[in-house]
């Protein structure tokens, strides 16, 4: 009897949350807001705790739920009237890189270090960031992503030089600040020459650097500290 009873209760449960999944609209996962995603999990606990003690009333673990079904619902109906309290539920897309340049400022106020930008970057088949014109953090935390025209690409190309034999991603030379030693000894040089090669592009001290990277093809990215 006991087990007939799990049974019928999980049925019911999987089809009271796949109508509130359907009902609250059909969008992505991966595209839900940050509000919708509080409501989905929220959802999915009720429901396990609904399943997991027996002796709980089911409609202790479907109140909740509808209600926050009805949430939802309001929530989406106001902000589809409302542009001022959309962006404040969902936020505004965030600019990390802005013709060519790092904005270090939209990725301090979104806690994104450079290992998550250039990790999303990756995923975007971008591989050196010397190749991006923008990228664009959505709400949804998805990276956008616009590279430079060929034309632009063709010549700085032109104009590279490497003084380096490098098969392979693009390395970074300095992150934060810092000179990435491991980089420097894959490519077979020191630090001396990373000096150089900065200086003889009016870069003075590696300290003045926040972000730097090297391609195979001698291809350079350097972001300022400013």
């Amino acid at each position: 009897m006991v087990l007939w009873t799990l049974f019928m209760r999980t049925i019911l449960i999987y089809l009271i949350v796949f109508l509130t999944m359907r009902i609250m609209g059909k969008r992505e996962i991966g595209k839900l807001s940050i509000f919708d995603l509080v409501i989905s999990i929220m959802i999915a606990e009720i429901a396990v705790f609904v399943l997991e003690d027996m002796d709980k009333p089911l409609i202790e673990g479907l109140l909740p739920m509808l209600t926050l079904v009805a949430v939802q619902m309001m929530i989406a109906y106001v902000s589809l009237k409302s542009e001022r309290i959309r962006r404040w539920i969902e936020g505004r897309a965030a600019p990390l890189v802005e013709n060519g340049k790092l904005n270090r400022a939209e990725m301090s106020k979104q806690r994104y270090n450079l290992d998550d930008l250039l990790l999303q970057l990756r995923e975007n088949k971008v591989m050196n960031p010397a190749d991006v014109e923008f990228a664009i953090l959505e709400t949804s935390g998805k990276l956008t992503v616009k590279e430079k025209s060929k034309t632009a690409d063709r010549d700085e190309e032109s104009d590279a030089k490497p003084s380096f034999r490098y098969e392979g991603l693009p390395l970074p030379l300095i992150m934060d600040g810092k000179v990435q030693e491991e980089s420097l000894v894959k490519l077979g040089q020191t630090r001396f020459w990373l000096k150089k090669e900065l200086r003889s592009r009016g870069i003075q001290d590696v300290k003045d650097v926040f972000f730097c990277s090297v391609d195979h093809r001698g291809k350079w990215f350097i972001d300022k500290n400013r």
